[in-house]
């Protein structure tokens, strides 16, 4: 998946079924893609989880620990994706791409949020966005069969994150979703193994 950069909507603290461990992470993730790594102070986490501190650091003794955390659950939905990019009804190829253009989910959340941790220059985020990377890159290859092609259909996705969230209003490249099937088909086509 692309190095994402779009805002993600806010969590919403009282979500029903969502515990209080997940309202914090959800709240951290939040405000890590909205502002950045240093506007998720303690305190701005517990208000926007609607908590206390004394409450969060019940779960997250401390700023690193509420990383660990996102990198945890990272780990976990990169886990469910790539299983969703093994069983995709269209195929590997066509669900990386798809999946390449922003959705505002919850994947793409937390990624924003551990981008935004990497460019704080947090060695454990950054590892944790180059692990995703080799192992959607391995999904690709074992597909396609050829490193440099999965490695360029990797690249196409990052040009389509790139063109749909920061030039959506003059995105001349992919206007609609005949474009984006055509890229599709036209991918597939050149990355066929015979």
């Amino acid at each position: 998946m692309p190095s994402p950069v779009a805002p993600a909507s806010p969590a919403t603290p009282t979500a029903p079924g969502r515990s209080v461990r997940d309202r914090i992470l959800d709240a951290f993730e939040d405000l890590l893609a909205e502002h950045s790594e240093r506007a998720a102070t303690l305190e701005a986490v517990a208000a926007r989880a609607g908590v206390s501190k004394g409450g969060l650091l019940y779960h997250f003794a401390s700023k690193d620990a509420l990383v660990d955390g996102v990198l945890e659950r990272f780990a976990a939905d990169l886990e469910r994706d790539v299983e969703h990019m093994r069983s995709a009804p269209d195929g590997p190829v066509s669900y990386f791409l798809r999946t390449s253009i922003p959705s505002d989910n919850r994947l793409e959340r937390v990624i924003v949020a551990i981008a935004r941790l990497a460019q704080a220059s947090d060695a454990r985020a950054s590892d944790a966005l180059a692990d995703a990377q080799r192992l959607w890159l391995s999904e690709l290859e074992a597909v396609v069969g050829d490193r440099m092609v999965a490695r360029t259909i990797m690249l196409i996705g990052d040009g389509m994150y790139y063109n749909s969230a920061l030039l959506p209003a003059a995105n001349a490249v992919l206007r609609d979703e005949t474009d984006v099937q055509q890229l599709i088909a036209l991918v597939e086509r050149l990355s066929a193994r015979d």
